[in-house]
């Protein structure tokens, strides 16, 4: 055996087998494991996933909040043994890779990314606005 394939198979142990899917723009509960002398407790960091960098081990994600007024982030190994689990709370739908601008924000606008507006073909368009103007029969598509 090679040294990549030493390293590759010690990598593969050390990665976590079921990973949670999310995405830049969610909103997520990280529950941290917490080790205080000799007791273990499981903290949880709630925030809005601003980004997500490397790949396999060295995967990390970095999650913000607001504490007090004041802006905190943290950055989290995805394959750390220290995170019990991930909980996504609400999906966001960003049109960047990278959130920074929202730590030039203030107050509720920085709390959470805005969903994406959801497309409406123009049958569905056509069949609202009949229902609108108070006509039962359905309307012609052209």
């Amino acid at each position: 055996m090679n040294k990549g394939q030493i390293l590759a198979t010690i990598e593969n142990e050390q990665l976590k087998k079921e990973v949670t899917n999310f995405n830049v723009g969610d909103t997520v509960r990280v529950h941290t494991i917490v080790k205080e002398g000799e007791k273990e407790r499981v903290q949880i960091f709630t925030g809005v996933v601003i980004a997500r960098k490397g790949t396999r081990i060295n995967a990390n994600f970095t999650v913000r909040r607001i504490s007090y007024g004041e802006g905190v982030e943290r950055v989290f190994p995805l394959h750390s043994p220290r995170i019990a689990k991930i909980e996504v709370e609400r999906e966001g739908a960003p049109r960047r890779a990278k959130l920074y601008y929202l730590r030039d924000r203030k107050g509720k606008e920085a709390l959470y990314v805005k969903p994406k507006a959801k497309v409406i073909s123009k049958a569905e368009k056509a069949k609202k606005n009949a229902a609108k103007a108070g006509k039962t029969e359905e309307p012609a598509l052209a």
